[in-house]
């Protein structure tokens, strides 16, 4: 199961963190994953902790801090949902920064943010110190189906041919005097991704026949075993486990 070159997210290094197996840390970021989303929102303190330990394993994964905030920008979309709950919330109101908002609404964008923010900086942990190759490794040793394992592999595989392929049309249209500039082109980018999505859809076609004419019969080999040690799983579980403490403390309290 091969992954090509290395992935952008990923920073190379030989930290304690990277040389962890990658079944290991997808349990983990999954167990602290879940952890967070548990935790009551109402528990403020409960976050800050929770950014404290994933700002310790990027110390300890040599991850900068610059690195970790610019991949964060891929959450934009959820701050820009976040901040509109305030006013479209109904519920009791209140005052902030001269604003009527929701309280409801400022409670639930808060959750949105701080879980979807140690959500969002967990993954990009574990993208950061986990080749691509081996996060499908780890996820075929965690038995997950071979067939959504094959799916995945071939995302990453061809994702930037893909995106190449866009490329080239773009300054295919380009070339031709094209630029979108409001609704009236929206048509011709539609036909754009259709005919991007047949594309790929041909190139899907052609690949499959290469394989089958190889002797592909639904399963691909495995050319590495990936095996971990009861210390390397101890060392995996102790974000998640200070997590549980955490969490179990915020509900208590």
């Amino acid at each position: 199961m091969g992954a090509g070159h290395a992935h952008t997210l990923y920073r190379h290094g030989h930290s304690p963190v990277h040389r962890l197996p990658p079944h290991c840390k997808l349990v983990a970021v999954l167990g602290f994953v879940l952890v967070v989303v548990s935790t009551p929102r109402e528990a403020l303190w409960a976050f800050a902790l929770y950014a404290v330990l994933l700002a310790a394993v990027a110390a300890v994964a040599r991850v900068p801090a610059g690195f970790l905030l610019k991949r964060l920008v891929i959450e934009v979309p959820f701050v820009a949902f976040a901040l509109l709950m305030p006013f479209v919330v109904p519920g009791e109101q209140t005052e902030l920064l001269g604003l009527s908002v929701s309280v409801p609404g400022l409670w639930g964008a808060w959750n949105v943010l701080a879980k979807g923010t140690l959500g969002v900086a967990a993954s990009v942990l574990l993208a950061s110190t986990t080749e691509l190759r081996s996060l499908l490794l780890g996820l075929q040793r965690l038995r997950l189906p071979p067939l959504l394992v094959q799916i995945a592999s071939f995302m990453l595989r061809y994702g930037d041919v893909i995106t190449d392929e866009l490329r080239r049309m773009s300054i295919a249209r380009r070339s031709r005097g094209f630029e979108a500039r409001g609704v009236r082109h929206w048509g011709v980018l539609a036909k754009t991704a259709g005919a991007l999505f047949i594309r790929s859809y041909e190139r899907g076609e052609r690949v499959h026949l290469a394989m089958v004419s190889r002797g592909y019969t639904g399963t691909l080999p495995v050319i590495d075993e990936v095996t971990a040690s009861r210390t390397q799983w101890a060392y995996a579980s102790a974000l998640p486990v200070l997590a549980l403490g955490v969490c179990l403390l915020g509900w208590t309290v």
